[in-house]
């Protein structure tokens, strides 16, 4: 694939169906995951920035936006293998820098992991290494029967946008509406199996970090509840060459929530890259 500055859409071949993506900007690929219940529109306000510096794949991960629907159980494994794939569509030297949100970073730490000759970098924001909590997950279990049958009704939303978004931000209309966007385009039922795949099933990854060999990013917002700076720099110590960054009045959406601060701290990360 030709470097492009305009944006071009495109789509990739993979295990989990065609992957619909986006590509902007100029100089070596990076590919950008989304978290989940968001869709590739949720890094909007960040490629701006990006993009002078890389020439960015931004995906709808399997099951949201363009993509193709999920209508199975999947896994992080696969999703991992569904980015090594696309890497290798993607073609020049077979390794990308890598930047994902929640989902996307964990999807990030398992191809570092498993396929690291794919990964430049990686950026994991707001990726927690441990399962959900279990009282969580019984919750969450409920709440997917009603999102499968039902889809995202206004209470569903309405507890996503406070998981995803601090007390303030769930007043911003430009915020929830990225949200509330993403859920509209994405059938119910594909949700409720990303759901399951990614958040219900989604393993203890702890194990895998000190298999991480590229130089790697951790970004936790400061109101990130389970990933508190304090758990992200213990996870951190674990890969061989790793840094943190917290972005304040951030929860788990970081992307849509400091956009700027998000920007600017990946970009000085790939700067000091650039310049070993």
């Amino acid at each position: 694939m030709n470097h492009t500055d305009a944006p071009v859409q495109t789509r990739f071949r993979t295990s989990l169906g065609d992957i619909a993506a986006t590509v902007m900007g100029s100089g070596p690929y990076a590919v950008l995951w989304h978290g989940m219940f968001v869709d590739g529109d949720s890094w909007g306000s960040v490629v701006e920035a990006l993009a002078p510096h890389r020439t960015l794949v931004v995906l709808d991960g399997p099951g949201y936006g363009a993509s193709t629907p999920l209508s199975r159980v999947s896994s992080i494994e696969e999703c991992a293998e569904a980015g090594a794939q696309i890497i290798e569509q993607l073609g020049g030297d077979g390794r990308v820098d890598w930047v994902g949100a929640a989902w996307g970073g964990h999807v990030g730490m398992t191809m570092a992991a498993l396929f690291p000759d794919t990964v430049r970098s990686l950026v994991a924001v707001s990726s927690p290494v441990e399962p959900i909590d279990p009282v969580f997950r019984i919750k969450l279990i409920i709440a997917n029967q009603i999102l499968a049958h039902f889809g995202p009704i206004a209470h569903l939303r309405h507890v996503i946008h406070d998981a995803q978004l601090i007390p303030p931000h769930t007043k911003d209309r430009s915020m929830t509406d990225v949200i509330d966007r993403a859920l509209r385009r994405a059938p119910r039922r594909s949700i409720a199996a990303t759901v399951t795949s990614f958040i219900i099933n989604r393993g203890d990854a702890s194990h895998r970090l000190p298999r991480i060999t590229a130089p790697t990013l951790l970004i936790t917002g400061d109101d990130r509840g389970e990933w508190t700076p304090e758990v992200m720099d213990a996870a951190a110590s674990r890969i061989p060459d790793a840094r943190t960054l917290v972005i304040e009045s951030a929860r788990t959406l970081v992307p849509v929530e400091q956009p700027a601060e998000l920007a600017a701290g990946i970009v000085e990360f790939w700067q000091s890259l650039d310049a070993r």
